[in-house]
């Protein structure tokens, strides 16, 4: 378990890990803003439950496999960056055709789609990697320590993505005079990420 010193810097990293835009955060905060806080809320169970996922396969590589994921990261980088760029491109897509009404919008916010979002997150993979290696593994490299470790993860970015979905929830209105423009800007910061991934 993460000695008790290195709490709070463990805290901030994973705050400013979680917080920072990344897919999840903007793909919750374009749901919250075209399709409700409903729609983002389901997808938001997947976005938890895909962090969870990658949080446990991350306490299994750290302690079973250890430096030979290291030789896959750059693939599943790829995949990261080429599902990052088909999502920056929907919403290029949605922002030159005519503004669906929420109820004739086919594409919804669900289980599957944030699971997905979450298991494609190069961000969160590296994070939960990270905070496994560096935080926890030094000082009890017992697995069930590990374990516990990996189960307190899914409380962090998560969280912190809900602070984006209620952020689109309030912006909804907004959104709706403005809905070519913030699709743009969303499809820009998607590329972004997309860039950032494939620079490291």
């Amino acid at each position: 378990m993460i000695p008790a010193e290195l709490i709070p810097s463990f805290l901030f990293y994973a705050f400013v890990s979680g917080i920072t835009p990344g897919p999840a955060n903007l793909s919750s905060l374009s749901m919250a803003l075209r399709h409700g806080k409903r729609n983002a809320i389901h997808q938001w169970y997947g976005l938890f439950a895909g962090y969870t996922t990658i949080a446990l396969l991350s306490v299994f590589v750290c302690y079973f496999i250890g430096t030979v994921f290291e030789q896959h990261i750059k693939t599943l980088s790829l995949i990261g960056v080429i599902y990052i760029v088909w999502l920056a491109f929907k919403l290029f897509k949605e922002a030159f055709s005519p503004q669906q009404s929420e109820t004739d919008d086919k594409v919804k916010g669900t289980f599957i789609t944030g699971f997905l979002i979450q298991l494609t997150n190069v961000k969160i993979m590296v994070f939960c990697v990270t905070a496994v290696s560096i935080y926890a593994l030094p000082y009890n490299a017992d697995f069930p320590s590990l374990l516990l470790c990996g189960l307190l993860l899914p409380f962090t970015g998560p969280v912190c993505n809900l602070a984006w979905l209620f952020a689109g929830v309030i912006l909804k209105k907004f959104f709706g005079e403005y809905h070519k423009t913030i699709n743009i800007l969303m499809g820009l910061s998607l590329l972004f990420c997309a860039a950032s991934i494939l620079m490291q």
